[in-house]
C-alpha cells in the first residue's frame, strides 16, 4: 500500500521554564487509507505530534513526509498551501463561525484555496453535507444545531478539499455516545471507502480499540 505519511527521527524540546524533551525519536509510516489512533495519557506528547504532522508545528528535528514529499523544511507558506491541499482538521471544538450558515463554514477553506469558482463549491459543499446527513441544516446558522450536528458540520468542512489526510484532535471528545459512533462511523467509510487516511488523537478506548492501528505513547516515546 502507498504511504500518506512517513516521519524520521522526530524530536522536540521546550524550553520554557527549562529545556524539557518532549518527543524522542519518532519514526512510523501511515497508509494511504488507514485509520490510525494515537492513544496515551495527557501530556504523552500525541497532540504536540499531531500538530507537527499537520505541519502547524514547525519548532521540531528530524523529517516528515507528506505523500512522498518532504516538508519539513519549507516555508510557513508553503506549508499553508500543503495544509489546505492535502490536510483537513477536526479539533474537539468545531470552531465553526456560529453565525454563518452550515453551507458557508464548509465552504471556507475552499474558498481559501481559491481552485473553483463560488458555484463549484458551494455545490461540492451541500455533496459533503449530504455525505453527513446534514444537507437539510445547510442554511440554517451553526448556532442552532446540536454539539453532535455541528461536529458533523465541521467533518464536512475538513472534506471539502477532498484532503489526503484528515487529522482529529480528540474529534469525539465532547460527545455522547450516540454521535460518537456516528463520528466513529464517518471515519471508517472514509478511510475504507473514499481511501482517505485518518490520523486521530484520542482518549476514547473504544474508538481505538476499534480502528485499523493503535500507536501507543508514553513520555514522548512509541511504546505499543
Amino acid at each position: 500500500m502507498e504511504v500518506a505519511l512517513k516521519t524520521e527521527n522526530i524530536e522536540k524540546y521546550f524550553y520554557d521554564p527549562v529545556k524539557f524533551q518532549v518527543l524522542h525519536n519518532l519514526g512510523f509510516e501511515v497508509k494511504k487509507g488507514e485509520f490510525l489512533t494515537l492513544v496515551g495519557k495527557s501530556g504523552c506528547g500525541k497532540s504536540t505530534l499531531l500538530y507537527i504532522l499537520s505541519t502547524m508545528d514547525t519548532g521540531y528535528s528530524g523529517n516528515l513526509y507528506i505523500d512522498n514529499e518532504l516538508v519539513s523544511n519549507y516555508s510557513l507558506d508553503r506549508l499553508a498551501k500543503i495544509r489546505n491541499e492535502k490536510i483537513g482538521f477536526v479539533f474537539q471544538f468545531h470552531y465553526l463561525l456560529q453565525e454563518f450558515s452550515c453551507l458557508k463554514n464548509v465552504m471556507i477553506p475552499a474558498l481559501k484555496l481559491g481552485n473553483k469558482s463560488k458555484e463549484e463549491i458551494e455545490h461540492l459543499a451541500y455533496e459533503k453535507l449530504s455525505v453527513l446527513g446534514m444537507a437539510e441544516q445547510a442554511l440554517k446558522p451553526a448556532s442552532k444545531l446540536s454539539g453532535g450536528q455541528q461536529q458533523r458540520v465541521a467533518i464536512a468542512r475538513a472534506l471539502i478539499n477532498d484532503p489526503l489526510i484528515i487529522m482529529g484532535d480528540e474529534p469525539t471528545g465532547n460527545l455522547d455516545s450516540k454521535n460518537t459512533n456516528i463520528v466513529f462511523d464517518i471515519f471508517q467509510e472514509l478511510a475504507h471507502n473514499n481511501k482517505q487516511t485518518i490520523i486521530a488523537v484520542t482518549h476514547d478506548n473504544d474508538f481505538a480499540r476499534n480502528s485499523d492501528r493503535t500507536i501507543e505513547m508514553q513520555d514522548g516515546k512509541i511504546i505499543n
